[in-house]
């Protein structure tokens, strides 16, 4: 089983810090100034990156704070060639057969480079800006019927389909797609489970302690077992390699001195209104807003900082790129497959990780023998320089340890 590597897309705004994106209040988040925008351009610059590092698909995430990210992800295909995209959507706010439609065209045009992230939403008052007033599990029970429909109408049969949240009568689509879009899905609460067990092909968690991560692993791969079942796992963390450990842990604090106990307080005040399970374990990790370096590193490299004032995933793997490389071949042996990393700013840190710590993953035999552009030379899992077109050999791109 070799690593998939994914990147992520910063399409609420981007930059050097921790709170240069949002700030929470009575209001909610708003913007500041200083960040980077998410245009196009930006973004465009972000993607080609990835795709030339050897990046398998970027993540977009969705909600009120960000742009669409079928939108944005279809228009940044025109920009690259291989590079996949992990479009993140709310099941709640589109009609699944519309999503099943949307979902085959978008593989036509981009020729098979959508995968799906489906997010059912912790947030209550995030889901009532989209109009949507369910309770926690009743967001879980529609996400499991909204699946049911969109693989019933990938079938390329009309589909009926009669159940508490849908009704659907002769459901289609013109083509199915082609390839069947791979279904990501993340949740950590129990109705949340079943529904990977049954839907999703790769559950995603959170960056926590690998002692963690394996409990949520064996409790998914049970439920799936017992539906005849078999689902593949992936992790969401953020990423501050460089090549020496000292120099990333720098970083680190770099990031830490632009917090302050105010600030953090109020970050972690909204956050802790969150419905999510998997948002309240991401904010146990910290010791409830500690700025105290060493007990933000919760295990070896795995650093809690980036969860004091934003939600979702909250801890970085920091560290040379050997001990980074290290942190992932741990969590692999686990039955971790798919990586999916951001770091701050997400076009340096593409750089950073892909220049130090792929060619480490390379050497170690966990990725594809080309795992990058050509002009990288990332090695072969053999241990051998990859091939040029044309067969000559090529340089090992640099990233000392």
């Amino acid at each position: 089983m070799t690593v998939h590597l994914h990147w992520f897309l910063p399409t609420g705004g981007d930059g050097r810090t921790l709170v240069d994106r949002h700030v929470y209040g009575d209001g909610g988040i708003g913007r500041t100034s200083g960040v980077r925008a998410p245009d196009v351009e930006y973004l465009a610059q972000i993607a080609k990156a990835a795709e030339r590092l050897g990046f398998e698909a970027v993540l977009t995430p969705t909600g009120t704070w960000c742009e669409d990210s079928w939108l944005t992800t279809v228009a940044l295909a025109q920009h690259t060639e291989r590079l996949k995209f992990l479009v993140a959507f709310r099941p709640g706010v589109v009609s699944p057969v519309l999503a099943a439609q949307m979902a085959a065209t978008y593989q036509r045009i981009t020729r098979g480079r959508l995968l799906l992230n489906v997010v059912t939403g912790g947030d209550a008052a995030e889901q009532r800006r989209y109009g949507d007033f369910l309770g926690h599990d009743q967001r879980y029970e529609r996400t499991a019927e909204f699946l049911r429909v969109v693989r019933g109408v990938w079938s390329g049969q009309p589909y009926d389909f009669e159940g508490v949240h849908y009704q659907v009568e002769g459901g289609l689509t013109a083509l199915p797609p082609d390839p069947l879009p791979e279904i990501f899905f993340g949740g950590s609460s129990a109705a949340a489970g079943p529904v990977a067990a049954e839907h999703a092909d790769v559950y995603l968690t959170w960056g926590e302690p690998p002692w963690q991560v394996k409990e949520k692993i064996d409790w998914i791969r049970g439920l799936a077992e017992e539906r005849g079942r078999e689902v593949r796992f992936g992790i969401r963390l953020h990423t501050i390699s460089r090549h020496s450990a000292r120099e990333a842990w720098a970083t680190a604090d770099r990031l830490l001195a632009d917090l302050d106990e105010e600030t953090v307080a109020t970050a972690q005040a909204a956050l802790g209104r969150s419905e999510s399970v998997g948002q309240q374990r991401m904010l146990a990790l910290h010791g409830g807003g500690t700025l105290d370096r060493d007990r933000l590193e919760i295990a070896p490299n795995l650093w809690a900082g980036v969860g004091l004032v934003r939600g979702g995933a909250g801890t970085a793997l920091v560290g040379s790129h050997a001990d980074v490389a290290d942190r992932i071949e741990e969590y692999h042996d686990l039955g971790v497959e798919h990586f999916v990393l951001s770091g701050y700013p997400h076009l340096e840190e593409a750089y950073w990780f892909g220049e130090g710590v792929t060619p480490e993953l390379a050497a170690r035999g966990l990725l594809p023998a080309v795992s990058a552009s050509p002009l990288l030379g990332v090695p072969a899992a053999n241990g051998r320089p990859a091939s040029a077109p044309g067969g000559a050999p090529l340089l090992v791109s640099g990233g000392g340890r």
